[in-house]
């Protein structure tokens, strides 16, 4: 079994560059944490994020046989996004926002959403532009939920279906690009992206086949470029 080991300024950067070598989608892979990214006082002796990366057999099998019932990893998902929406209750609470927080599975991905229970106009305050502060929340539950399960966080925070939106969003533009790729044979580069929407962008266009992506450049400017397989 295929195993390799990446390094990058933050987790989901080392398992994005990992996937994307291997040329698997999350739910086919292992992953494990070897180190957490740590930054050293005044920039010095700071250490990246490291994760080990192999392809998992027995999860696809297990995957298909518990298709109809909850396994051991629906059970992680579901310790995880409680734990998730506990820290979020409590976030809230401290930040006087009258919210719903509700776990919830779509496409794959499981999500806490976080819902105004009197309208958008305050969520907005956790979206932030472009997401930024969103991003920066989903890095705070991360951290949280990994110190909790010691074990890698697989739910993301979402606010009033921001995400979802987004996740369309990008499935449709990554869509769009690989087509044109495909046609024309030259490679395309799209707009700069975090590591989860750069992640959507390696798994949508895996599944059209005959193309290939790589992440390029250094964050916040890091984008996708997607060329025909050689």
């Amino acid at each position: 079994m295929q195993e390799i080991e990446r390094s990058a300024g933050s987790v989901e950067e080392a398992v994005e560059a990992a996937l994307a070598e291997l040329g698997l989608s999350e739910q086919e892979a292992e992953i494990e944490i070897v180190q957490e990214p740590r930054a050293g006082f005044l920039g010095l002796n700071s250490s990246p994020a490291v994760v080990r990366v192999r392809a998992s057999v027995s999860a696809q099998r297990s995957s298909s046989e518990t298709a109809e019932g909850e396994g051991p990893a629906d059970e992680v998902v579901e310790e995880q996004a409680e734990a998730a929406a506990e820290f979020l209750e409590g976030l809230l609470d401290a930040m006087g926002l009258d919210a719903d927080v509700e776990p919830v599975t779509m496409d794959g991905t499981t999500y806490v959403d976080l819902w105004s229970a009197e309208g958008s106009e305050g969520m907005g305050l956790l979206i932030g532009r472009h997401g930024h502060t969103l991003d920066a929340l989903q890095d705070l539950v991360r951290t949280v939920v990994q110190r909790q399960t010691e074990l890698r966080c697989q739910v993301m925070v979402d606010v009033e279906d921001y995400r979802k939106r987004r996740r369309s969003h990008i499935v449709r533009r990554a869509t769009e690009a690989a087509r044109r790729v495909r046609k024309t044979g030259r490679p395309e580069a799209l707009d700069p992206m975090t590591a989860f929407e750069r992640k959507i962008v390696h798994d949508s266009v895996a599944d059209l086949g005959g193309l290939e992506t790589a992440s390029e450049g250094e964050d916040p400017n890091r984008r996708v470029v997607i060329r025909r397989r050689q």
